[in-house]
């Protein structure tokens, strides 16, 4: 029996990983009329907020300025499908900026397979012609590397193996995954406080340290019914949990709250009375996560025409199933030694565990049987998130690092900001990190709005791969702010613009940063990416 031989395929750019990073970078290059590759390891591109099912955590000024114009553009393609397919009442459809979950986490809350429609549309005249190809359930396995350059990536399908070559290849994936294949110079898990001055950084570096992952879920509620699920695998583990850091049981309503660390009392009231037209979602004045129903609420019934929805549909992204026992990506002498994967792989088996026992606690013991675990708007068979919600990654060692010392509000002032001459996009974000797998408890503090470096998409070595998404260069801390949808989209989509910029001018990325940066600039002006700031204060 003989092996079969891979698939060989040429592009000019490869993206591999789909999700948010991933697609905006491809978007970018391809309307910039290059030949893409972008590469995907589940069916749905659109990471967080599609295939996690995370609704975009986004700053307080996004219905006026402060994200990219193809990013603007996600953003009301989402509302313009709602109002041509959705029975929105009067009131809701005459919204401009309309909110069809009238969760409080975000003013765009919705369904995932909806951001999913709009980015395929977005996407659709690309593959039409021939310029863009997607390569669904693939994944990274191997790299060739000649010196400083990477010269074809090899992934795993479904039906073998593919090796792609190519000019560029960007890792938009959720962990950085290409870094260590390709030799890339990368940081992971916490650096030490003395390395970058940063006040709150540990003492001692743990490149094990890395914040929590979570299986998100969708439910609806519907009373007189029972939909139990049947009791976890580690439910009696989960249900007796208690973290040294938590104010009781995991799986409780009391927990801490993230800015203060004092406990709250969360509340849960399946869907609430109420117009959610008064909702208001604005992170800056209130987190909005007191009450648990409507914090991730992504479809509100009350939006529509009476009895188009006999529930509201939730998204359970909560402090309960936060997951943090155990790191979800190989790191140190497990990823050297090939002892990471089962680590990993049992990692991810514990996060589901902790959904699903979330889900069965508020059945059985917090007294809802009526809650319906929503296998249709995630897309799979145990109702959970097609993929878990990374919040950090492999980082590149860059030219520029960004660090506590450029973001933080504490720091700089109400009025400062730190300005950098190579910015080329923007983002704003409290200091956002939940518990993690060294152990410790939240750390979100105020930041300034903030840009982001030219120098942070470019690796100090390689010369032909880009991160594209949650792995340029922050740090464990300043990821905390950096991790969020429209910056991850941000980062992605100067990552396909510079790409393609360095294939039509014949420089490289560092050239264009060190000799041709106002031309560069230039391009993302043309493009819409915002690259600096008005007046505007941190929170």
């Amino acid at each position: 029996m003989t092996s079969r031989h891979p698939t060989e395929l040429r592009t000019e750019i490869l993206v591999v990983g789909g999700g948010l990073g991933g697609v905006a970078a491809a978007l970018a290059a391809s309307r910039a009329g290059h030949r893409v590759v972008l590469t995907e390891e589940t069916d749905w591109l659109g990471g967080q907020l599609t295939a996690q099912a995370v609704p975009p955590d986004e700053h307080p000024w996004v219905e006026r300025f402060g994200v990219t114009a193809s990013y603007r553009e996600l953003r009301e393609g989402i509302r313009d499908y709602y109002r041509r397919h959705y029975p929105l009442r009067a009131e809701a459809l005459r919204l401009t900026e309309l909110n069809p979950g009238a969760g409080r986490v975000s003013k765009l809350c919705h369904e995932p397979r909806v951001a999913l429609a709009v980015i395929e549309s977005m996407l659709a005249p690309h593959r039409s012609s021939g310029r863009l190809t997607v390569l669904h359930h693939h994944r990274p396995v191997a790299a060739d590397v000649t010196g400083d350059r990477v010269d074809a990536v090899a992934l795993e399908g479904p039906d073998g193996r593919v090796v792609v070559s190519f000019d560029y290849v960007l890792d938009a994936t959720e962990n950085g995954d290409l870094l260590p294949l390709a030799g890339v110079e990368f940081a992971v898990g916490a650096e030490s406080r003395d390395e970058f001055d940063e006040p709150h950084a540990p003492e001692v570096a743990d490149p094990a340290n890395l914040q929590g992952i979570t299986y998100c879920f969708a439910l609806s509620h519907h009373e007189g019914e029972d939909h139990t699920i049947e009791r976890p695998e580690m439910y009696d583990f989960w249900r007796s949990y208690r973290p040294d850091f938590w104010p009781g049981p995991l799986l409780g309503l009391l927990a801490p709250d993230p800015r203060t660390l004092e406990p709250v009392e969360r509340t849960f009231r399946p869907n609430p009375e109420g117009d959610p037209l008064a909702v208001s979602a604005d992170q800056s004045a209130d987190a909005g996560d007191k009450e648990l129903w409507g914090f991730r609420r992504i479809l509100a019934r009350g939006l529509h025409r009476p009895g188009a929805f006999d529930s509201d549909i939730t998204l359970v992204n909560w402090p309960l199933n936060d997951y943090w026992l155990k790191p979800a990506l190989a790191v140190g002498d497990e990823a050297a030694d090939g002892t990471g994967n089962s680590a990993v792989e049992r990692a991810h088996f514990e996060a589901k565990q902790l959904s699903l026992s979330v889900l069965h606690w508020l059945q059985t013991e917090v007294g809802f049987p009526g809650l319906k675990l929503r296998h249709d708007v995630t897309g799979t068979a145990d109702g959970l998130a097609k993929s878990a919600y990374v919040r950090e990654s492999r980082r590149i060692k860059a030219v520029t690092t960004v660090t506590e010392r450029d973001v933080s509000l504490d720091l700089l002032g109400p009025h400062g900001r730190k300005s950098h001459p190579d910015s080329v996009g923007v983002g704003g974000y409290r200091i956002d990190l939940h518990p993690s797998t060294g152990g410790d408890t939240y750390i979100d503090v105020a930041s300034t709005p903030f840009e982001i470096p030219l120098g942070a998409l470019l690796p100090r070595r390689v010369e032909n791969l880009l991160p594209a998404g949650k792995n340029i260069g922050t740090t464990h801390i300043t990821n905390g702010c950096y991790r969020l949808h429209p910056v991850e989209w941000n980062a992605g989509e100067v990552a396909g613009h510079l790409a393609a910029h360095a294939l039509r001018t014949g420089t490289t990325p560092r050239a264009v940063r060190e000799d041709h940066y106002d031309d560069f600039a230039r391009v993302l002006d043309r493009a819409g990416v915002q690259r600096h700031w008005p007046d505007v204060r941190g929170y």
